[in-house]
């Protein structure tokens, strides 16, 4: 190959410089004093920690059983016994370079078995000390190929070589490098910016004595506080002029005056009524369209409704203010609810109010409280006399709760057991002048 990529010369200029490394070693004496060392503190490091890592297991652990917050940090710290054996080779070799520059004046050797030593140990992290998913899968891929090039000796010239590599956005200008600090130290920094955020959440979720509208909203507000935060740390990490970002949020509020509207109006939407209160998670409401359900979540963007049957129902926040919206729940309040029906023509209608009324009054969640149930007279239908009752409940018929039908089963067996009769359409048809033959 005439002219090979720059990448391909450097490659071949590396290999070169190991191979000539490779050949100093195995002709040094000193060098071979060195792998001695190396040796030597490996087993030192895995007698020690065999005979001291159950021990040390013993001392860490919490008591089986335990629960709180110091045994829940005993038990993270019992996570990193896997760094103990490579990070004791680490300082038995640190101790043994020392010597050994006294002596030979040198410790290239050591210092490499120094390196290599943190690589196992940045192996062991990721594969034993890491849990979560998301962190394993960035160990795996970023701290370990950088704990080779490391060991390698690589580690500095690659970063060079990335700084030069120049990236353009319009003004905006950074390195290769800098986009990869910044894809890494993202990707970390939202990934706490989540966990921060479910941790306050729970906690903030947890403060009964707050309003359910409080604690929605600052749960809400500590979500945009700990991304935005993340968002600013970010560009300062990857070098970004903060003043630059002047040009992007111009264009965004250009977009949100023209496309976005619509976006904008239900976020701010769903400020007001997280900040009123007369709409939250758990109210039963029936909107303009005639859609009923419980709210179960509020976003930045909507509501969210279950109906009776699982369904669930996506609503913008800005319906809650711009349309008619009934709320049937205040968190516990009493409903009024009724219930009609008919008995015969041929029944003492002046007994049935009395009757209806001890009925209903004995169920359970019938309330006595802000009143009693009333029957009342309705009117007089075409199949017989219409009547309604009418009772109080701490609670929604949503079809959970189906109080209207035991209402009903109650009517039915009290006007049964007095013989009082439930009648049904009627029709009466005169046949006028001669029957044909």
């Amino acid at each position: 190959m005439d002219n090979p990529p720059d990448i391909v010369v450097m490659a071949l200029g590396y290999a070169e410089q190991a191979k000539t490394l490779a050949i100093d070693w195995a002709t040094s004496p000193a060098a071979w004093s060195q792998f001695a060392l190396l040796v030597l503190s490996w087993l030192l490091s895995l007698a020690v920690s065999r005979r001291f890592g159950a021990r040390l297991s013993a001392l860490i652990g919490p008591k089986e059983g335990a629960r709180g917050p110091v045994a829940a940090v005993r038990r993270f710290a019992l996570r990193f016994l896997p760094l103990l054996l490579p990070l004791l080779a680490y300082g038995f070799t640190a101790v043994g370079e020392a010597i050994t520059r006294s002596v030979f004046g040198s410790g290239a050797v050591i210092a490499f078995g120094k390196r290599v030593f943190l690589f196992v140990a940045a192996r062991a992290f990721a594969r034993d000390v890491l849990t979560d998913p998301f962190l394993r899968l960035l160990g795996r891929y970023v701290l370990v190929p950088l704990a080779a090039l490391n060991a390698l000796g690589l580690l500095d010239p690659a970063m060079a070589w990335l700084e030069a590599q120049m990236v353009e956005l319009g003004n905006i200008r950074f390195s290769l490098a800098a986009l990869i600090r910044g894809l890494i130290a993202g990707s970390l920094l939202f990934w706490l910016g989540s966990w921060s955020n479910r941790q306050s959440a729970v906690y903030i979720k947890a403060q009964q004595e707050l309003r359910p509208a409080t604690r929605e909203l600052a749960a809400k507000a500590a979500e945009v506080i700990i991304f935005g935060a993340a968002f600013l740390l970010l560009l300062s990490i990857m070098g970004i002029d903060l003043t630059t970002i002047a040009v992007l949020g111009g264009a965004l509020g250009v977009g949100i005056g023209l496309g976005l509207q619509q976006i904008a109006a239900n976020f701010i939407s769903g400020i007001i009524l997280l900040i009123e209160g007369q709409t939250t998670v758990g109210d039963y409401v029936e909107l303009d369209g005639g859609e009923t359900g419980t709210i179960v979540k509020m976003t930045a963007r909507a509501c969210v409704l279950e109906t009776f049957d699982g369904r669930w129902i996506v609503v913008p926040n800005d319906h809650f203010i711009t349309t008619r919206v009934v709320n049937y729940s205040d968190q516990g309040s009493a409903n009024r609810y009724e219930v009609p029906f008919s008995v015969s023509y041929d029944t003492d209608i002046n007994l049935v109010p009395d009757l209806i009324v001890r009925a209903v009054e004995a169920l359970p969640f019938v309330l006595k409280t802000p009143e009693g149930p009333d029957c009342e007279l309705k009117g007089f239908g075409e199949s017989g006399v219409d009547f309604a009752v009418e009772y109080w409940v701490n609670g929604i018929d949503d079809g959970r709760n189906k109080y209207a039908s035991q209402v009903l089963f109650a009517i039915w067996n009290a006007l049964k057991a007095e013989g009082i009769e439930i009648p049904y359409p009627h029709r009466v048809v005169e046949l006028k002048g001669r029957m044909p033959t």
